[in-house]
């Protein structure tokens, strides 16, 4: 009775080892998947990093273009203010040497 109660053992015992043998490899591979989305990851964090670095620097370039835009505009509008006052004086000067000058020399 010993023998026959040994079979069932030992065919049992090369069904818990095949068994483990299968659970440690899923085990690998499952370690090795882990690692894989570990190491993307990390890639997609040091991704981040450079488009928020990046941003940064974007933000802070807008921010100087902005403010040299303005400066632009203020000068220019007043580079427009001093040709109108100088447009109108000129205008007025010539009204007033037309209104001045005697009738025989506007016509000659």
């Amino acid at each position: 009775m010993a023998v026959t109660k040994q079979v069932p053992e030992v065919e049992e015992e090369k069904l818990l080892r095949k068994r483990n043998e299968e659970l440690e490899r899923e085990l690998r591979k499952s370690q090795e998947r882990e690692e894989r989305m570990k190491a993307e990851l990390q890639k997609a964090r040091e991704r981040l990093r450079v488009a928020e670095e990046a941003e940064e620097r974007l933000c802070s370039q807008l921010g100087e273009l902005e403010a040299e835009a303005v400066d632009q505009a203020r000068t220019d509008h007043a580079r427009i203010l001093a040709l109108m006052n100088q447009l109108s004086q000129a205008q007025r000067l010539l009204q007033a040497s037309s209104v001045t000058q005697p009738l025989g020399l506007a016509s000659k």
